[in-house]
């Protein structure tokens, strides 16, 4: 076994660990245990310990997530029917998670918000490349540079708060929920488009 598989095992255990128990609940020997691995080896790749450890998950994890949604996005012809399969997609894996697992970086967002500024800034940027991406996406449908963003707002938005939803009563209901209000916002957004269209010729 290389070093590069012990790296992996590492990174896998502490995305595994932080998104399910948080940031300040997830000790090094707990990563090091679940990895398989020698407690100095998580030093060895990453000489900054937890905190690295933590940030590579954010960045890595947050990337990973977000190229997800945005095949999944794209994986339906029809956007508004795209925004509820996606949804759907992921109640569906929240439920076969037996609701331990949601979005890889929601977890410790809410914890570090207000108590370590450098994970903060790292789920701000995550969240940020979120959005940038979404509002590419709404752009396709909505000719409407702010109303695209707003769209891919409240997706995220809507995403993260049925996540915690569906987590607190383990049920997928709300991101159901959030999906079909997607899908009727965007179509809102595109019919508002098309009748200012019509009334500008």
């Amino acid at each position: 076994m290389g070093q590069s598989d012990t790296r992996a095992r590492i990174q896998h255990a502490a995305a595994v660990l932080f998104r399910r128990h948080g940031y300040a609940a997830t000790g090094l020997k707990r990563i090091a245990t679940a990895a398989d691995a020698p407690f100095g080896s998580i030093y060895h790749f990453f000489p900054g310990g937890k905190q690295q450890l933590a940030e590579d998950m954010i960045r890595t994890s947050g990337a990973e997530y977000g190229r997800l949604v945005m095949t999944l996005l794209d994986s339906v012809s029809d956007p508004a029917e795209s925004l509820v399969h996606a949804f759907e997609a992921a109640a569906d894996d929240l439920a076969a998670a037996d609701y331990a697992d949601a979005c890889p970086i929601g977890t410790v967002a809410l914890e570090v918000a207000s108590s370590n500024d450098e994970l903060r800034a790292a789920t701000a940027e995550v969240f940020a490349e979120w959005i940038a991406a979404a509002t590419r996406w709404f752009g396709r449908w909505v000719d409407d540079p702010s109303a695209a963003r707003s769209l891919a707002y409240s997706m995220v938005m809507m995403l993260e708060g049925a996540f915690m939803l569906g987590r607190a009563a383990r049920d997928p209901e709300p991101l159901r929920v959030a999906g079909r209000s997607m899908a009727a916002l965007l179509r809102a957004a595109s019919s508002d488009f098309e009748r200012t269209s019509r009334t500008k010729r």
